[in-house]
């Protein structure tokens, strides 16, 4: 399964940030999943937020889920994305299940 990874990027140092994305790829690649990782696009100073907001949502299109890291509620895109991904009816995971967000139907555990 092609899954998405959603989580915060922007303000994140990028050592930092970069191992928690690749954490979780790593996580769903070893259940046999094909992880689609945002924060490897690069950071350009004159490209606004919301055109970064239309290559992800391209990624999810091609995306059979998304799965939510435990930071995903500290950021306005991740935000975005996972009410995207609910419009489009993907599958949820959550990183950590006291994170779920209730509004949305389509909930999973990846374990």
């Amino acid at each position: 399964m092609k899954i998405y990874i959603a989580g915060k990027i922007s303000g994140e140092k990028r050592f930092e940030m970069q191992e928690k994305f690749y954490d979780a790829a790593a996580f769903l690649t070893s259940r046999g999943n094909e992880p689609f990782i945002p924060s490897i696009l690069p950071a350009y100073e004159d490209v606004p937020h919301e055109d970064y907001l239309h290559i992800c949502y391209a990624m999810i299109d091609i995306c059979d889920a998304i799965y939510m890291l435990r930071d995903w509620q500290q950021s306005k895109g991740a935000r975005l994305e996972l009410q995207y991904a609910a419009d489009w009816k993907k599958d949820i995971y959550y990183q950590d299940p006291a994170t779920i967000e209730e509004n949305f139907p389509v909930r999973h555990d990846l374990g």
